[in-house]
């Protein structure tokens, strides 16, 4: 007996898909009795869906199989049994005994295969079975929803929703999910609203998808009528709705409200302590996330992955090194050190601490690299002004045959304007576009007009940013503003700054950029017109900033420090070190003191500048030969640039400065980033 299944199964004859089982089935359902599921034990439905439950679908068929011929109906857990088991071949197999049974046209079985077809991901063939259906019911159209979902046929699922002559709650839910979970968070809540005024009321589910909308546009507002939601359909205690509502909130960038959320939940479970530390770590309280850290462990909260990102992260924006050090052996402790994220991150942290080596050496030690810890490797070389490396890694990357992203080539173009290979970047910008259909974001294009800047090109630059594609921002022009300084441009900058300030009229240090190259162009006037408006504005000057770590205890310094406990010895340090700095031809650059003082008290302002004090206080601290790693939240001026070289000689040390911009490696009286300061 051969019988031709439905959709294109093939045939199901003797020996093709049917196990020997199946076979005796066929041989013999003729004869079943009509009363054989009477006859079964009392126990059977709970023997045969254990059988089910544990994925054993061939024994339960072989036992049972009389009943489920005489009960057709059973045949839905069968189905459901091959799903976990991600078996097509057996789903197929199923279908075709289902068309034998005659029981396919019954709407319960024909939505239990509808089901199976679509989490295996074939769409085609559970629209096939869809359009057959000879009953249908508002179950019958959600499963096909959710299995257009699944493949991310947006449209698809969108089409069905509008035809459906009924929905219910699962219908609006499965639609707005669907849309959160691929990223169009404006359109899943608008589906909400429309859920909201129709009268459906969500699920658990539902919500937390809403938030993790609302925190992926920012949208507070929204979000805040979302917890009104949230409270009226009594989740306010719920721990996965909590944790989604405090993270919109911290995503936003209210973290007290976010901490708020997560105080009231009763208990505080692995979800919750992540939520509160990644939303620190998102909003920049670094030293926060090391101590929930800390009192995460304390609570008997094993940490994850997830808590590694976020507290890596955070060593990474602190620098704090030896504390980065601990959690990578924590990470190895807990089996961690295999996970991509993991390792990105433990690259960046790295490469942001000042240590290029072990970066390279994590990046080496991985078995399996994806994208991002490509990406993060070039950025790392970039950083640190090893741009040659960073696009022989780029190259080696695409004959692995990894297709970059924006991320990689924004980390690739970074490395090319630290190291001065305007035309390698310019190469990359077309690369970019041409080859690889990505269109240039604004920082993509801030990474080449800082090119072709530090190259001189600075009306090329002004050209790029008036004719970009893309809205420039403030940062673009900050960056060509710092060109003008470098190159002394002062008409151009009175011009870019004019530019800067209309987008960020309370950016300090765009105010101090003009005012200094006015003051190095000798336009005293235009200095005290530029100091006049700071003033009128209230616009005050960022301090300088310097800290590194010592024996895991972080040192901060400002410039002219008096509050750190060894000032006075640092302060005699100085003064002898500038000495014997002299005496190798070190001469201080009096003009970048834009105060009315006599040479004298000009010379002690510049030794006392932030970073010259925190390396002061690392020779006066650390053994010698010992590598200095200082950290400073503006840009290394060029006195100390010249400073640092000669220390880095005299000293025999390796030196190496973080600033707003990049790493700079001194070792030898010699730099790594070639004067690109």
């Amino acid at each position: 007996m051969e019988m031709t299944s439905w959709s294109g199964l093939g045939p199901m004859g003797r020996g093709r898909y049917c196990p020997s089982s199946y076979l005796r089935f066929y041989s013999s359902f003729r004869f079943l009795s009509t009363n054989a599921a009477s006859e079964s034990a009392p126990n059977f439905t709970l023997e045969f869906t254990d059988l089910c439950s544990k994925g054993l679908t061939k024994e339960a068929f072989d036992r049972f199989y009389p009943q489920i011929w005489a009960d057709p109906p059973l045949f839905s857990h069968l189905i459901q049994s091959c799903i976990p088991q991600n078996s097509p071949s057996l789903g197929k197999q199923l279908h075709s005994l289902v068309i034998t049974s005659g029981s396919s046209k019954g709407r319960f079985i024909s939505n239990h295969l509808l089901n199976m077809y679509s989490k295996f991901g074939n769409l085609q063939a559970a629209v096939s079975l869809y359009n057959v259906m000879v009953v249908k019911n508002v179950m019958s159209r959600n499963i096909l929803i959710n299995g257009h979902l699944l493949v991310g046929d947006l449209d698809g699922a969108k089409k069905l929703f509008d035809e459906m002559p009924e929905r219910n709650a699962a219908t609006w839910n499965a639609l707005v999910v669907g849309y959160i979970q691929f990223e169009f968070n404006e359109e899943g809540l608008s589906v909400f609203r429309e859920m909201h005024i129709s009268g459906f009321r969500p699920d658990d589910f539902t919500l937390s998808s809403v938030l993790r909308g609302c925190a992926g546009l920012k949208a507070l507002s929204v979000g805040r009528q979302v917890h009104c939601c949230v409270m009226k359909c009594g989740l306010g205690i719920h721990l996965v709705v909590g944790s989604s509502l405090a993270h919109m909130y911290m995503k936003c960038g209210s973290l007290e409200e976010g901490e708020a959320v997560i105080k009231s939940m009763p208990i505080r479970n692995m979800v919750a302590w992540n939520t509160l530390i990644a939303g620190n770590a998102q909003n920049g309280y670094g030293e926060s996330v090391l101590a929930l850290y800390s009192m995460m462990k304390m609570a008997g909260f094993r940490p994850d992955k997830i808590t590694f990102v976020s507290v890596l992260s955070s060593c990474s924006e602190l620098a704090t090194l030896g504390q980065g050090q601990q959690i990578h052996a924590e990470v190895i402790k807990t089996s961690a050190s295999s996970v991509i994220g993991v390792i990105s991150t433990l690259i960046s942290m790295y490469s942001r601490c000042g240590c290029l080596e072990d970066s390279i050496k994590v990046f080496m030690e991985c078995e399996v690299a994806d994208l991002v810890s490509w990406s993060s490797m070039i950025a790392a070389y970039g950083f640190h002004g090893r741009g040659v490396e960073a696009v022989e890694l780029f190259e080696h990357m695409e004959k692995e045959g990894l297709e970059p992203n924006d991320v990689t080539f924004l980390s690739l173009l970074y490395a090319c304007s630290h190291c001065g290979l305007k035309d390698k970047g310019l190469e990359f910008l077309k690369l970019m576009t041409e080859k690889y259909g990505i269109k240039p974001g604004v920082q993509h294009y801030t990474c080449i007009v800082d090119l072709l800047g530090r190259s001189g090109c600075l009306n090329e630059a002004e050209a790029m940013i008036r004719s970009m594609p893309v809205k420039g921002d403030a940062i673009i022009w900050k960056t060509l503003l710092s060109a003008c300084k470098i190159h002394k441009n002062a008409d151009m900058a009175r011009r870019v700054a004019e530019e800067v300030l209309k987008l960020d009229p309370q950016d300090s240090a765009s105010y101090v950029l003009l005012s200094n190259i006015h003051a190095s162009a000798k336009r005293w006037q235009e200095v005290s017109a530029v100091r006049k408006t700071m003033r009128d504005r209230g616009v005050k000057k960022e301090p300088g900033i310097s800290w590194l770590e010592i024996k895991n205890q972080v040192h901060q310094f400002c410039m002219s420090d008096k509050v750190h406990p060894q000032s006075e010895e640092i302060d005699l340090y100085l003064k002898e070190l500038t000495a014997e700095m002299k005496s190798h031809g070190y001469v201080p650059d009096t003009s970048l003191v834009l105060h009315d003082m006599d040479n004298e008290e000009k010379e002690y302002s510049l030794s006392h500048h932030s970073e010259k004090m925190a390396i002061a206080f690392a020779l006066m601290n650390t053994p010698a030969g010992a590598p200095i790693r200082v950290m400073k939240n503006l840009r290394i001026c060029s006195d100390c640039h010249v400073a640092i070289k000669i220390i880095s000689e005299i000293k025999n040390r390796e030196i190496i400065v973080r600033d707003a911009s990049r790493f700079h490696h001194f070792q030898n009286g010699k730099c790594s980033c070639r004067d690109y300061w």
